[in-house]
């Protein structure tokens, strides 16, 4: 099941909703009816009734919004040679790092699972988090502290945190690391049209890090488009939304809802004598806008939101014994 996607379409509605039962709703009826339509949908994903959605068209490049302040670090790339390594153009820059991510996704570790068995996953495995960015839940273009401030305890209730490989990555089984297609995501697909900016930087201790910001995308797919390339992202959620039973006041899924994934990087630090990434930070960035939405006993509502996603390495010893009862052997 997609969780991911359906985490951030069931915050949407949470969104919508709440606007009504904070700005509108007064009879008691109204209000166990919207409520006892969150807790289904909380439900539904949960105990996995909640279907998926047929793969829908994949991403592409996109615009950031006019006058929008981007979240990405500003870089500046400079050709050089860093800790004996030549990069002299953004295409050094992204084969170096296929090269590396590679080289640290091809290695395997066997460990100990919870029954006492045996497993073979990723020897380089990630931590998980997703959270919202503060205030960022509008309703109508206006933000609630109510509303606010009960997003994020909705979002602990649904989202469980994995383990999984380096991303993209659908599973921390090499064998099921698969994108929507079927194809393989074992090795890196970047490309030199994906990156928007870059900078490496010679650590001086025989590292280097590279920070890498894609390309701005609307609708991103894991594994197929300048985002997918290096994040998890969500897919089809505007295919996905009209499950929850959104329909629109005017227009279209695809005038009303868009999911813009822009302002976020990959900071990698890479052992140039082992060729081998050795930390990660993988930082997404989603900004979900659906306007002119009805839903329940609402009707032509907006809500936006900013979601963060990050993915870690490498994950601890204590968070896959945490999050999945694994021992490293």
């Amino acid at each position: 099941m997609r969780k991911a996607i359906n985490i951030i379409v069931l915050i949407l509605v949470i969104a919508v909703v709440a606007a009504g039962i904070f700005v509108g709703i007064t009879k008691k009826e109204e209000y166990n009816y919207v409520l006892t339509a969150m807790n289904n949908a909380i439900t539904a994903i949960k105990d996995g009734t909640w279907h998926d959605v047929e793969p829908g068209g994949f991403g592409e490049i996109a615009d950031a919004p006019e006058g929008a302040e981007s979240e990405a670090p500003q870089l500046t790339f400079t050709p050089n040679d860093y800790a004996g390594v030549s990069l002299q153009s953004v295409e050094d820059v992204v084969n170096y790092y296929n090269t590396v991510y590679n080289a640290t996704k091809a290695e395997t570790a066997n460990y100990t699972t919870e029954d006492g068995g045996t497993a073979v996953f990723y020897k380089a495995l990630v931590e998980e988090s997703l959270t919202l960015k503060p205030d960022s839940l509008l309703v109508d273009g206006t933000a609630n502290s109510l509303i606010n401030g009960a997003a994020p305890g909705l979002l602990s209730k649904i989202f469980q945190s994995n383990v999984n490989g380096l991303p993209p990555c659908a599973n921390r089984d090499p064998n099921q690391d698969i994108d929507e297609t079927g194809a393989s995501l074992m090795t890196s697909r970047v490309t030199p049209e994906d990156v928007l900016s870059c900078e490496v930087v010679d650590n001086g201790d025989g590292t280097i890090t590279i920070t890498i910001v894609p390309q701005t995308v609307n609708m991103s797919h894991k594994g197929m488009d300048s985002q997918g390339h290096f994040f998890n992202s969500l897919g089809a959620i505007d295919t996905t939304i009209e499950k929850v039973g959104v329909k629109w006041a005017e227009g279209t899924t695809a005038d009303n809802c868009k999911v813009l994934y822009e302002g976020g990087y990959v900071k990698v630090k890479v052992d140039v004598a082992s060729g081998k990434i050795v930390e990660g930070d993988y930082h997404m960035v989603v900004n979900v806008n659906i306007t002119h939405a009805n839903l329940l006993i609402l009707s032509n509502k907006s809500a936006s939101l900013t979601i963060y996603y990050d993915n870690k390495f490498p994950a601890s010893d204590e968070y896959i014994m945490e999050r999945r009862q694994l021992v490293r052997q």
